[in-house]
């Protein structure tokens, strides 16, 4: 066998042996390629929508005083309590009667007409509105607990990871598109 044949395939030998000792060399030194997730948190907050509601709603008012002062009240009171006064004695007397009645029914008659005019009432059907508050929760993010390398970290994301989360060849979780997390 020729000298320079045999020094060759003993370099050839060496340089594969060695460019698989490296290559495994990488494999095994670059870590795992995926972190293990321990736990994943929702993490939510509270959205308030505005939202008119509106009913129907029956409302009793006063009816519109047609005699404020309750004049007519007060005569018809004081006619009814003159006529009624003057019924009564005679001479001096009955003219004390008569003064006496027609003030009393006029009296009585004021009072008689203000009850009425109080309890004069309709009925009417209102709309009334007022805003409320509808309250949902919305996912903002997770907090997810992972284990790499042995040890426990925390990072959110703003997705559910599932079990695992890609690491890249630095040891860094890959969380979205290209973006390494900063542990």
């Amino acid at each position: 066998m020729n000298k320079s044949l045999l020094v060759g395939a003993v370099l050839g030998a060496v340089g594969v042996t060695a460019g698989g000792a490296i290559a495994t060399y990488k494999l095994v030194k670059s870590g795992p390629e995926y972190a293990q997730v321990l736990a994943v948190e929702p993490v939510k907050t509270q959205i308030k929508t505005p939202r008119e509601v509106c009913k129907d709603v029956t409302v009793t008012r006063q009816a519109p005083v047609k005699d404020q002062h309750q004049i007519a009240g007060t005569v018809v009171g004081a006619l009814a309590g003159g006529l009624l006064g003057n019924q009564v004695g005679g001479g001096t007397g009955k003219k004390i009667a008569t003064v006496a009645g027609a003030v009393g029914g006029g009296y009585a008659g004021n009072k008689v007409q203000e009850g009425m005019q109080e309890r004069d009432t309709y009925t009417t059907t209102q709309t009334r509105c007022n805003t409320v508050n509808d309250i949902s929760d919305k996912v903002v993010g997770y907090d997810v607990r992972y284990s790499l390398d042995g040890k426990e970290g925390k990072v959110r994301m703003d997705r559910d990871p599932g079990n695992q989360i890609p690491v890249d060849k630095e040891g860094k979780l890959i969380l979205g598109q290209n973006e390494p997390a900063q542990q």
